[in-house]
């Protein structure tokens, strides 16, 4: 009886300290993919975004947006995924296609990057009470070992303790570091969308009047020929 108490208590102690790995493990993957999916999404700097916009913008003024869908096909990043969306569906007019495209990052980043951010915050909320969980066993055990035992033994009594200790150290040395992880995520998603919405600002304007401009016909290749045999100095 008292080796199958014995084994019992291994078996929950290890499933607590294996609960704590998950969630870390978790929590910090999360907190890595969303790092990364906003670094995808973002321009590195404000200037490298403006180069961008200044070409998107000297295309929309002429009516290219065939151009503009070329230009930004294969980006991943945010801004010239709503050129290249926007332009696409340029026949819903200029509102529906704001309307859509913002939908689409909302569902398609936005969302995403929260779902995972909900789930460190369940992380960080998890770990400190799976330590108290383990805390609270620990400290069952050692009552445990003082009722049953006619001479308690340090060591099994220490053992016993130093568990509900250790889960609880456990589970504060896993929230703490996430909560941090997860401010500096906040503070780099609150740049991306600034710098994702001054871009989309001065997109929407142009896109209005790339809708309004007369589209220029791209000349073929034969019309480019004749035009260079007509230039051409008669010999």
């Amino acid at each position: 009886m008292l080796l199958a108490e014995i084994s019992l208590f291994e078996i929950i102690s290890n499933a607590t300290y294996f609960a704590l790995a998950a969630a870390a493990l978790w929590g910090l993957y999360c907190i890595v993919v969303v790092w990364t999916r906003v670094g995808q999404k973002r321009f590195k700097s404000e200037e490298e975004q403006d180069v961008f916009m200044d070409d998107i913008e000297q295309m929309l003024t002429t009516g290219d947006l065939d151009g503009v869908i070329e230009y930004c096909e294969g980006d991943t990043r945010a801004i010239p995924q709503i050129a290249e969306m926007a332009c696409q569906h340029r026949e819903l007019g200029y509102k529906k296609a704001r309307t859509y495209v913002m939908d689409r990052f909302q569902r398609d980043v936005m969302s995403d990057v929260e779902y995972r951010l909900s789930w460190v915050s369940t992380m960080i909320k998890s770990a400190p009470m799976i330590g108290l969980f383990g805390t609270v066993f620990g400290m069952m055990g050692a009552f445990q070992t003082l009722a049953t035992a006619e001479s308690v033994e340090p060591s099994l009594l220490a053992s016993d303790i130093n568990i509900a200790l250790r889960t609880t150290a456990c589970g504060l040395a896993i929230a703490i570091p996430l909560m941090i992880l997860v401010a500096s995520v906040n503070i780099r998603i609150s740049k991306m969308e600034d710098l994702v919405g001054a871009g989309l600002a001065r997109f929407m304007a142009a896109f209005r009047e790339g809708l309004e401009a007369k589209p220029q016909s791209r000349p073929s290749a034969g019309q480019t020929n004749e035009a260079v045999a007509v230039q051409a100095p008669n010999r």
